[in-house]
């Protein structure tokens, strides 16, 4: 039988089509193990920080807030959030290595603070529940008897490095840039009269002025919540919250009505009146807590969800922290696990870390709440940087270095000991990185969300960091331009990507 004739043009047409297939694979697959990061990109943001761009964002907060609420119930609340960087308030540097490094600095005090939340932490500070009894502030004040939304603004230019939202307090409304902290309960403003006060971008609230402001006793539920407080003359509660740089605030706690832009309000909203104010605030006019205790807003609220979008840090942009709205179609779900000694923060089930494609041999028991509470992992608006206990951190930041070898190397900077230069480069390509949860859920991170611009000309670095304890934290650098939705019925985070 004659054997088939192979002909030069079959055998190129054969060699073309096997190299068409392997091609193809191999682009897929490196689809997996890379992906493009934007450095031109990144690096015109960081330029844009110091630009003269607040006034027109300021001006159009109000149609926003307009625009935001056309599409929600009339049982949802929302509040627009705002980046530091779009904030109408003086900025302090023109330098953005300086800005970087001042972020970093109140980043570490923020971690410092979170690990100091232990079971006798509330014991080693209890001096200060008579030493402000006595303020001179105290009795002097004058007393006078759903689904929601609020902006979402990056806190740079505020000092804090947090993201702030446009609230309304009292009646009539008076509305304040307030940072927001997934990782506390009390929500607080400084009030008049000032004994010590911050200077902040709006006027300083004047209780005094509003109908709705209602100062708790000493006996009520809500003083008897706080883990730090006091007695007046008068039996007026005194309250004092406390942070981990030393910033602190105490005044009166009270009851006062809180407003969601144009979307509704919720009365008798236990908040803190400070009179007593020092920290790394500064722009801002106090905090709101989104904490899982008693006194945090969406408890108070019964709000039965919570979700906020970030921008980027370095962005103009604004977002939305939104209160009993779905969470997106398409979110990555993760349990929210509670941690019965300390119920203020939210964890989130972390199983494993992906870099490039490939599982990590991580212990998922090194991502586990102890059952002396110890451990876990938080998800928190107010952490910066990813924080990772040093044997995860290291296997994390050794596999992304042995893919990223082809990339000049940079000197440290600060926390970040894995850096490179990326001057006159456009695009890049770098290792992918993803987060594994239970059930086989993966949230893949983009590449702007670990490898950041730490000056304007081109240095890089990928943005995690090792702590020497637990918990690992979830920062907010590895959660922008994701909507993070967390349901506090059925006990779920939803991750959804490119939803702000």
């Amino acid at each position: 039988m004659a054997q088939p004739r192979i002909t030069a043009l079959s055998l190129a047409r054969l060699t073309l089509s096997l190299l068409l297939i392997t091609s193809s694979s191999s682009q897929h697959h490196d689809e997996h193990r890379f992906q493009v990061l934007d450095v031109s990109a990144s690096l015109q943001q960081a330029r844009q920080v110091f630009s003269p761009i607040l006034a027109q964002t300021s001006a159009s907060l109000q149609e926003l807030q307009h625009l935001n609420s056309s599409s929600y119930s009339a049982d949802s609340l929302s509040l627009t959030l705002h980046p530091r960087s779009a904030l109408p308030f003086d900025r302090h540097s023109n330098n953005y290595t300086h800005l970087t490094l001042s972020r970093l600095a109140r980043d570490d005090a923020r971690v410092r603070w979170i690990h100091s939340h232990h079971p006798h932490w509330r014991s080693r500070h209890s001096h200060a529940r008579s030493r402000h009894s006595r303020a001179p502030w105290a009795d002097k004040a004058v007393r006078q008897p759903e689904q929601f939304e609020s902006p979402l603004i990056s806190g740079i230019e505020l000092g804090s490095g947090e993201y702030f939202a446009r609230i309304g307090v009292g009646r009539p409304v008076k509305e304040f840039y307030m940072v927001i902290d997934s990782g506390s309960d009390v929500s607080w403003l400084q009030c008049q009269p000032c004994y010590d006060c911050y200077p902040q971008a709006d006027p300083i609230f004047a209780a005094s002025a509003s109908s709705t402001y209602k100062s708790l006793t000493c006996k009520t539920e809500q003083c008897e919540s706080l883990d730090i407080s006091a007695c007046s003359r008068m039996g007026n509660c005194i309250y004092q919250v406390s942070y981990g740089d030393g910033s602190y605030t105490v005044g009166n706690f009270a009851t006062e009505t809180i407003s969601f832009g144009v979307s509704g309000s919720v009365p008798n909203v236990a908040i803190g009146c400070g009179h007593d104010n020092e920290g790394l605030f500064s722009g801002a006019a106090g905090l709101i807590g989104l904490g899982g205790g008693n006194l945090s807003l969406p408890s108070q609220m019964r709000a039965t969800s919570f979700s906020y979008c970030l921008v980027n840090r370095d962005s103009s942009s604004s977002s939305t922290l939104d209160f009993n709205t779905a969470r997106p179609a398409d979110s990555v779900l993760a349990t929210l696990l509670r941690n019965p000694l300390l119920k203020t923060f939210r964890y989130v089930d972390l199983t494993g870390i992906s870099v490039g494609g490939r599982a990590l041999p991580i212990p998922s028991s090194l991502f586990a709440i102890g059952s002396n509470g110890k451990g876990g992992v938080i998800v928190d608006s107010g952490t910066s940087v990813t924080r990772l206990q040093t044997e995860v951190y290291s296997i994390v930041r050794d596999a992304f270095k042995s893919m990223t070898q082809n990339l000049p190397p940079a000197g440290r900077l600060s926390l970040f000991d894995t850096c490179y230069n990326l001057a006159g480069m456009t695009r890049v390509k770098v290792p992918t990185v993803s987060f594994q949860f239970s059930g086989g859920k993966t949230l893949s991170l983009p590449p702007n969300n670990y490898l950041i611009p730490v000056d304007n000309e081109g240095k890089f670095c990928f943005a995690f960091a090792a702590t020497s304890g637990p918990p690992s934290i979830m920062g907010n650098v590895q959660q922008q331009g994701t909507r993070v939705s967390f349901d506090l019925v059925n006990n779920y985070i939803g991750f959804s990507p490119n939803k702000c």
